[in-house]
């Protein structure tokens, strides 16, 4: 099982998705931004390296929204997704094909990679008369 960490950013009432790269597995696809846990790394820092790679912004991994276990035909991941906030930078396309912020009432104009429905549905459950951000 490989372990994975994921941000939930916010500003306002809407969150940061990413199109995966069409190159790449599940290409095209939209996801939180993240990657895998190297040997030796906490889950904040991975996704503080992520985060800096992929998009060139700094964050700070606040607290666990949640967390699931996938089965992919290729890979089975544990993906932990912190809810996070911008510390510096704005993001910029490096790694992903796209980026947007989108309401919890947007989810379903997008096709996101698989392990992310159970994330997908909690946002939606907390959507209802919650006021977004950290």
């Amino acid at each position: 099982m490989v372990e994975v960490v994921a941000a939930l950013i916010w500003r306002d009432d809407r969150f940061m998705i990413c199109r995966r790269p069409e190159n790449k597995a599940r290409g095209l696809l939209w996801e939180f931004v993240g990657g895998k846990v190297e040997k030796g790394e906490s889950g904040e820092e991975a996704l503080s390296r992520e985060c800096m790679e992929e998009l060139d912004i700094e964050i700070s991994a606040e607290r666990v929204f949640c967390d699931v276990v996938h089965e992919y035909p290729d890979i089975t991941v544990h993906l932990t997704v912190f809810e996070s906030k911008i510390v510096s930078g704005e993001p910029k396309l490096i790694e992903h094909a796209d980026m947007k912020w989108i309401t919890p009432a947007e989810i379903c104009e997008y096709d996101f990679c698989p392990a992310d429905k159970d994330i997908l549905e909690k946002i939606m459950e907390r959507a209802d008369g919650e006021i977004y951000g950290l």
